[in-house]
Order: C-alpha cells, then sequence, then structure tokens
C-alpha cells in the first residue's frame, strides 16, 4: 500500500458539488481507500482565465502503480465531462497526482512530486491542513514553503451543511458519504 496526496480543481458547473462527488468516486474504488479530506477552498485562477476554482486535497492509501492512480485520474476527470482544449483551460474536474509515498518520478507526462505543488497555496494550503508535518521530496517540510505561496488569494469555503458529521469527514476521515 502507497501512501499518496491528490489535488482536486474545479471552477465549470457545479464545482463544489463535484469536488464533493469526486471524493466518493475516488473511496468508491476497491483499490483506494480515502483517508482524510481537505476543506474546501476558493482560489484565483493561476496563469489561466475564467471563474474562481475550488480545491481541494485528499489523502489516500492505494495498492495501484502510480501509472494505474493516474490512468484512473483521467479516467475519473473524462466521466466529470474533462475537456483539455488547451493549457490551463477552465475546467469540470482536475485530479493532480501531488505525491506518491517518497517517491520522485520524472517523465514526460508524469512528474512527482507535483511540479508546481510548491508554488501553488491551492495545493500547499490544503496538504498542510491534512498533515502539518508532511515533507515533500527534494524540498522540504511543506509548512515552511506556505509563506512563499502568502500573496496568492486563497479562501477557506464555510459550508452550508450543519450535518453534526461534518466536522469528523472534513478533518482526518473519508468523505464517504453525502452531508447534504
Amino acid at each position: 500500500m502507497t501512501v499518496a496526496y491528490l489535488g482536486l480543481g474545479a471552477n465549470l458547473g457545479d464545482a463544489r458539488q463535484t469536488l464533493k462527488d469526486a471524493v466518493v468516486c475516488l473511496a468508491q474504488q476497491r483499490t483506494i481507500t480515502v483517508l482524510a479530506k481537505s476543506s474546501l477552498y476558493r482560489t484565483a485562477p493561476i496563469d489561466a482565465g475564467g471563474d474562481d476554482y475550488f480545491n481541494c486535497v485528499v489523502k489516500l492509501e492505494t495498492t495501484l502503480p502510480v501509472r494505474h492512480l493516474l490512468a484512473l485520474c483521467h479516467k475519473i476527470e473524462h466521466q466529470f465531462g474533462r475537456e483539455r482544449p488547451f493549457r490551463n483551460a477552465p475546467r469540470t474536474l482536475d485530479l493532480d497526482i501531488l505525491l506518491y509515498g517518497e517517491q520522485s518520478i520524472d517523465e514526460a507526462d508524469l512528474i512527482v512530486p507535483h511540479p508546481r505543488l510548491v508554488e501553488r497555496a491551492f495545493a500547499l494550503v490544503p496538504l498542510v491542513e491534512i498533515d502539518a508535518a508532511i515533507v515533500i521530496p527534494q524540498h522540504g517540510r511543506a509548512a515552511a514553503l506556505l509563506d512563499s505561496v502568502s500573496d496568492q488569494r486563497i479562501e477557506k469555503v464555510k459550508s452550508p451543511c450543519q450535518c453534526p458529521m461534518l466536522d469528523a469527514l472534513s478533518g482526518n476521515s473519508a468523505d464517504k458519504g453525502r452531508c447534504e
């Protein structure tokens, strides 16, 4: 089993609901156990136009090799209507492998840790929320990198849900159920 962290983002359609549904989709995979989900964050697009993004990070444990996890991420994106008309295009769903165990991978179509992880508040802030002591291979402690992205607008989204299980779900357990 490998512990991996995925970054989820969307800015088309009902982006908030899409992220919730994508976490449920991940949790339903027999090869994946969702261990934690960050809060939802609203962020301005970086190097792109369009509406604000909603983002979160999911910590999972998987038996999938990294290439199979990448293929699964692409399949789920496709199921949610993801199109890739141009670089940084607005999207219905984006799933990025931020970390895969302690591995460093540098291949033409797959770089782990994600190549822009340390440059993006929308990935670093929720990652540190889940695990304040996490170390990013080749970069050090993620918490120590937060100052370098402090100029990027990121705001935690308050959930309209008043479900008593909300705190448990958004803290350190899987969002396997719907709370609407």
